[in-house]
């Protein structure tokens, strides 16, 4: 997914569990509150917040090692990248 506003608050939530980081360490690494990445996690659809903390939640997680899988037929989804 290149455009970072277009991932979804439950693909956030997904991502975050996943990569086993809890909500106040995401937060603290994308520099936003917790109660806003609470918000995001919680939207139906596209992750609400301005366009920059959606984009900083997203590195926040790719650094983790998530990748934002696009819509495929399937649904949007989340993985982990492959260990070396």
């Amino acid at each position: 997914m290149s455009d970072s506003n277009h991932i979804s608050g439950r693909q956030i939530a997904a991502a975050r569990a996943l990569a086993g980081i809890a909500q106040a360490d995401l937060a603290a690494s994308a520099s936003i509150s917790v109660p806003t990445l609470r918000r995001m996690e919680a939207s139906e659809g596209t992750a609400s917040g301005l366009p920059n903390n959606v984009a900083a939640v997203r590195r926040a997680l790719e650094s983790a090692g998530v990748i934002f899988v696009d819509e495929n037929g399937e649904g949007p989804g989340v993985r982990l990248r492959k260990s070396s």
